[in-house]
This record gives structure tokens, C-alpha cells and sequence, in this order.
């Protein structure tokens, strides 16, 4: 609900700070008076597109601040979560536009954007009038206000359901015959991947194991020339030889020498004990150094067949077995591939099926729905004097979606025997103004939005206005309603009423708002009945119309 509304410094508007409240708010006032400025300025904090040049002459900015009190399941409150707002029970929006025509948007005195503010606007507001080409108006929405007045929720979620499984299945059914298609011509090169890869079967890992053997095996001959070198010097022949003579020659000088050679003989059994070991590692490595020629020419011609596989596929080694797998499964796919199409097919024809279903149904809820609010139509169209107006909900067969397979549109004819054309091009500007009202009356639960109807009365007087009247009045039970109003009779059904007027202060026009009181409340609605002079009788047919 739209509680307050301040403004500064926009067109003729000063400073102006009004309060509204739940149920039927009416404006009234002279013919430019200013009325058309107190929706521009809502429409600026609310982030629609409007004038170019709104601020007031002489003033470098201006600003409009308007307040809304949120329920707790307000539609609002997920736009604001969603733009990273902290909803809560109030709800501020301010627009800052400066001369130039630069503007600033605050949401609970956070800066915004303007994508937010329109965003919460079509949670917050509806706007009616004759120049309206959205809503009840937009062709588009005709579906979508009929199955809200019908109830249709349920039908349409199994519709959309059904609608988003057909869609993945068919999709499905797509995406494999595409495959089985690029599959189908590679089918020899595939078979012939497959042979070659299953004949070679390449491991992971296997190219630097291989490699590694080979290295190996390839130093080894030249390793092992050493090797033995080292043996025939550690040998008998060698330094092994001469040490035992070295030791002997010094243990049959070690009676005579006193002792003194008692050290010498044990450092060289220590030595030959060590020369010991050492030949035999020697020994042992001299085996291990054995190799089978024949043992490198098979290394070589797996690792050569590897890696030339590899270049062939234009992939690392270590990469071709995950390529024989992929490989594996393309050629299967191949000789499965009718069987898994029948599947996917039938699977879609399953999806169709039930889709179908779906939208039957909800063609014909919606059809019945449409009988239901054609007559509801015309009930409403007596009192506003239609009654000869035709109003009739087309549904007719469309192109399916997720909503349903039905086109529906709202036709009326004004005329006996005239034909049934679009609501916006067959009805004139009052016709049309009755036609929204009736049809907000029909299609409008309890409303969490603010609905505004801007001179919907025009072109209307006595028992119709008073119809009309009635209907917004019987709107407003429902949410709050503002209406902008030259009708004396649907002022008069207003819960709180205010006057625009417009006054040339100090040489400059400006533009206010009075919140009228009960003998005020006579006064205007007796000028709206009398024009400029003000009798007794209009102010006791004007106290008639507020008594009811």
C-alpha cells in the first residue's frame, strides 16, 4: 500500500507531502490543476519513463520519496532479496533528478538502478487508464488473466510440467541422432581404431616405463666393460693379490719387529676383508648387467609403436587409452544405435502424449472459464450502460509452450451486429474506460498492489458514473485504489478525497494538495456539480451524493 508521498522541486510542485491510506482515495480538481503531476512524480520514484524535463524552473534538483507499507508475503519482498535489499515492513523508494537531467535511485536510502525500481514498481502499482496499453490491454497477458480468474494454477503447473519434459526428451532424441549421425560417418575409420588399439592395447604410464628399460639396457654394455674392470683390479691379480702378499710378508716380519707391525697386519685383514664384499657386489652387479639382445629390439618396437599411435591420433601416449575407450563406445553406439533411437523415441512420444493431456485439460478449464467470465462481463456491463455491448473471451487453438497449446484474447463489439474486435481498437475512449473497470472488477482478487485509475470516468455522467463509482469503491475493499476523477458521483464514494489546485504566487504557479474534510468534501463535490459558482442546491445535491 501507498502511504506516503513526498515531493520537492519537481514541475509546479514546491513541496508537497501527502498521506494515503487503504481503501478509495479520489483527487479532484480544475482541468490542470495538476493532477497529471502527482502521477509523473510517482512515476519517477517508481522508475518509469516519463517527462525529460520534471524539475521545477529555478531549482537545481528535484526529488520525490514515496513510502510503502509491505505485507509479509509481498511480492516486493522477493525483488528486494533478490537485488541484495533487506525487505522489511516499509518500503522507501527516492528518485533524485537535478537540472541537467541526471537521476539517482535510492531503495531504503541504498543506491539502485533503475532495472530495481521498475522491477518493484510492477509489484507495487497498477495503472489504469484510457491511455493504457499494458495489462488488461497487452493481448499478451489475455491467457494469464483468464486462468487467474479461473483458478487454472494447478492445470497450468501439470501443463508447464509436461511441457519441460517433452522439451529435455525431444531434446534427448536430438542430440543422438546427431551422434549416431557423425558417428556413422567415421564408422570404418572407427573400426579400424578400435582393431588397432585392442591389437596394441597401450597402458598408462607404459611410454616412460618403456623408455626407461630401454635407456637402461642401451648403457648397459659400456656399464658393464667398466664393471669388469674394476673386478680384474680387485681380483688376484690385483689389488687384492698384492695385498695378501703384502700381508704375508709382513706377518713373517712381525716376530722380529717387537710388535711394531702389529697394526699394519690388522688394517690390511680389515682391507682384504672389505675388498672381499666388494667383489662380490661387484660380481652381483656384473649379473644384473646380463641382457637378452633380442629383449631391447622388443622394447624398442613397443615404444616406437606407441609413440607413433600417439602421433597418429595427435595425443600424448599416456592419452591413448582413454581414446580405445572412446573409440569402444563410439563403434558400440553404432551397432546400438537404432535400438537406443526407438527408446528415446518412444520416450517422446510418451512425453507428447502426456503433454497433450495437460493442455486438453487446461484447454478446456479455460474454456469454461471463458464462458464464466464472459457472463460475469455482462453483468457487470448493464449497470455501466453497455448493456448492448458484447464482450467474448476468444480461445483458440495456438502454438504450444509451456503455458498450454491456446491463444486467448478479450474481443468486444459495441455495436448490435457489429463484429467482435480487440478490446483497444473496437471500444472509444469511455466505452474503453468502462470495459477496464468492469473487467478489473471481474478479474481483481484482494491485491497487494496499489491500483490507480486515471480519469477512468471520462466521457460518463449520472447513473453510469455512479455505476462506475460503485465498482471502484467495491475495488478498493479488496486493496487500496487511487482514482483520479472529474465525476462528482465517484467522487462522492471516496474514503478520503483530496483537491488539486493550482495558485500564481509571487509571480510563479504553483500547484497543491488539500486533504478535504466533510464540509470541504460538500463544497468541492458541489463544484464539480456547478462549476465556478457554488449554489445551495448544488451543495445539497452534492451532500445527497455523499449520504448515498
Amino acid at each position: 500500500m501507498l502511504r506516503d508521498l513526498i515531493i520537492r522541486d519537481i514541475l509546479l510542485i514546491e513541496h508537497l507531502e501527502l498521506e494515503f491510506h487503504p481503501g478509495l482515495n479520489v483527487l479532484t480538481g480544475e482541468t490542470g490543476a495538476g493532477k497529471s503531476i502527482l502521477l509523473d512524480s510517482l512515476g519517477l520514484a517508481l522508475g518509469w519513463r516519463g517527462r525529460a524535463e520534471v524539475v521545477r524552473a529555478g531549482a537545481s534538483q528535484g526529488e520525490v520519496t514515496a513510502v510503502f507499507d509491505l505485507g509479509p508475503d509481498h511480492p516486493a519482498r522477493a525483488v528486494l532479496d533478490e537485488g541484495g535489499f533487506d525487505p522489511s515492513d516499509e518500503l522507501i523508494l527516492r528518485r533524485v533528478t537535478s537540472a541537467d537531467g541526471r537521476k539517482k535511485a535510492f531503495v531504503n536510502d541504498r543506491r539502485a538502478s533503475g532495472e530495481v525500481l521498475r522491477a518493484l514498481s510492477d509489484t507495487l502499482v497498477e495503472l489504469h487508464g484510457q491511455s493504457d496499453d499494458r495489462g488488461l490491454l497487452d493481448p499478451r497477458a489475455h491467457r494469464d488473466l483468464l486462468d487467474a480468474f479461473g483458478g487454472h494454477g494447478p492445470a497450468v503447473s501439470a501443463a508447464r510440467v509436461a511441457w519441460r519434459d517433452l522439451r529435455s526428451a525431444r531434446t534427448a532424441l536430438a542430440e543422438a541422432k546427431a551422434a549416431l549421425d557423425k558417428a556413422a560417418e567415421d564408422a570404418e575409420f572407427l573400426a579400424h581404431a578400435v582393431k588397432e588399439m585392442s591389437d596394441l592395447a597401450p597402458q598408462e604410464g607404459e611410454d616412460a616405463e618403456l623408455d626407461g628399460r630401454r635407456r637402461l639396457m642401451q648403457a648397459a654394455e659400456k656399464v658393464r666393460e667398466d664393471v669388469a674392470r674394476a673386478q680384474h683390479a680387485l681380483g688376484n691379480d690385483g689389488a687384492q693379490g698384492k695385498t695378501v702378499d703384502a700381508l704375508r710378508w709382513l706377518e713373517d716380519a712381525s716376530a722380529a719387529s717387537d710388535g711394531h707391525l702389529a697394526g699394519p697386519v690388522a688394517a690390511l685383514e680389515r682391507a682384504l676383508s672389505e675388498m672381499a664384499e666388494a667383489e662380490r657386489g661387484v660380481e652381483d652387479a656384473l649379473r644384473e648387467l646380463d641382457y637378452n639382445p633380442t629383449e631391447l629390439e622388443h622394447v624398442e618396437e613397443r615404444l616406437f609403436a606407441i609413440r607413433a599411435l600417439a602421433r597418429k591420433h595427435n595425443c600424448q601416449p599416456d592419452a591413448l587409452p582413454a581414446l580405445a575407450l572412446n573409440f569402444a563406445a563410439r563403434a558400440a553406439a553404432i551397432e546400438a544405435g537404432d535400438a537406443h533411437l526407438e527408446a528415446l523415441s518412444a520416450a517422446v512420444r510418451e512425453a507428447e502424449a502426456a503433454y497433450d493431456g495437460a493442455a486438453l485439460k487446461l484447454s478446456g478449464l479455460r474454456e469454461k472459464s471463458a464462458k464464466r467470465l464472459d457472463k460475469a462481463m455482462g453483468l457487470e456491463l448493464a449497470p455501466l450502460k453497455m448493456e448492448r455491448a458484447v464482450f467474448e473471451t476468444s480461445v483458440t487453438s495456438g502454438e504450444p509452450g509451456p503455458g498450454g497449446s491456446d491463444a486467448v484474447f478479450f474481443q468486444v463489439a459495441t455495436n448490435p451486429g457489429a463484429p467482435a474486435g480487440a478490446l483497444g481498437k473496437i471500444a472509444s475512449g469511455g466505452e474503453l474506460s468502462r470495459f477496464l473497470l468492469a473487467l478489473k472488477v471481474c478479474l481483481t482478487e484482494a491485491s497487494s498492489q496499489t491500483m490507480i485509475f486515471d480519469e477512468i470516468d471520462r466521457g460518463v455522467g449520472g447513473a453510469t458514473a455512479d455505476a462506475v463509482g460503485r465498482r471502484l469503491a467495491q475495488l478498493s475493499e479488496k486493496g487500496q485504489v487511487l482514482v483520479v476523477t472529474h465525476s462528482p458521483q465517484v467522487a462522492a464514494f471516496g474514503a478520503h478525497h483530496w483537491q488539486v489546485s493550482k495558485a500564481v504566487m509571487g509571480g510563479q504557479t504553483r500547484t497543491n494538495v488539500a486533504a478535504l474534510g466533510t464540509q470541504e468534501r460538500v463544497d468541492e463535490i458541489a463544484r464539480m456539480l456547478a462549476g465556478d459558482v457554488v449554489s445551495d442546491a448544488a451543495r445539497s445535491a452534492a451532500k445527497v451524493l455523499l449520504d448515498g
